[in-house]
């Protein structure tokens, strides 16, 4: 059984930052890409913010973090980061991790099937 569990959320100010972790268990970490998710209060879907890939690390970000945030991980951690910096009031979100077997992996929430509890990060102005 695969489990995620992201941790490292919080309250920052505007133009703070954050580093998000997710530490992933029941599987061969280094064979998954982790790809990061969040939804704002009253969204219906989850957005895609970051990915890593499992082969050569390869990362990939959306239009709305790009430059902001960097992905990274450490396989001998089984943890995959998320440096959050020049945080706005719009990246408030509960922020999700999951992993897949794909390389590059997918940006539709509907390509995962493990989902952990996800991290609260509140950004304000």
């Amino acid at each position: 059984q695969v489990r995620v569990v992201e941790s490292g959320g919080g309250l920052v100010q505007a133009g703070g930052s954050l580093r998000l972790s997710c530490a992933a268990s029941g599987t061969t970490f280094s064979s998954y890409s982790i790809t990061w998710f969040r939804q704002t209060p009253g969204g219906k879907e989850r957005e895609f913010v970051a990915a890593i890939s499992w082969s050569h690390s390869n990362t990939y970000y959306a239009d709305s973090v790009k430059g902001r945030v960097t992905i990274s991980r450490d396989n001998t951690k089984n943890t995959v980061y998320l440096q959050m910096n020049s945080l706005k009031p719009d990246d408030t979100a509960v922020y999700y991790c999951t992993v897949s077997a794909l390389s590059p992996p997918p940006r539709l929430q509907e390509s995962y099937l493990y989902w952990g509890q996800g991290t609260q990060v509140t950004v304000s102005s």
